[in-house]
């Protein structure tokens, strides 16, 4: 019940790659991860690819949202839990935007 979290970075983009749960603990390193890298993020695009992601608990998508609201991130699925993962992101973010105007 672990989390591998890979990240492959070029001068246009940068790719986070997650495998596994993004629960409790692999949530906060997850969160940990993001804080270190999101500095230099600059204009490079930004995709996390979901397709080996397994399960999302309430931290881990909460985790997800944050990164989703910092930055423009191109989610990449393939299973119907991973684009159901994906489109809650997306939507609770539009929802917050919608709310604070």
């Amino acid at each position: 019940h672990t989390l591998r979290i890979s990240i492959q970075q070029n001068e246009e983009a940068v790719g986070i790659t997650l495998e596994g749960r993004i629960a409790g603990p692999w949530a906060a390193e997850l969160c940990r991860t993001w804080s270190e890298l999101a500095p230099s993020l600059g204009k490079r695009k930004l995709s996390i690819d979901l397709r080996n992601a397994t399960y999302a608990d309430a931290i881990g998508t909460k985790t997800l949202s944050q990164i989703y609201s910092e930055a423009p991130v191109e989610f990449i699925t393939s299973t119907p839990w991973t684009k159901y993962l994906a489109e809650e992101i997306t939507r609770q973010s539009a929802n917050q935007t919608h709310e604070e105007q």
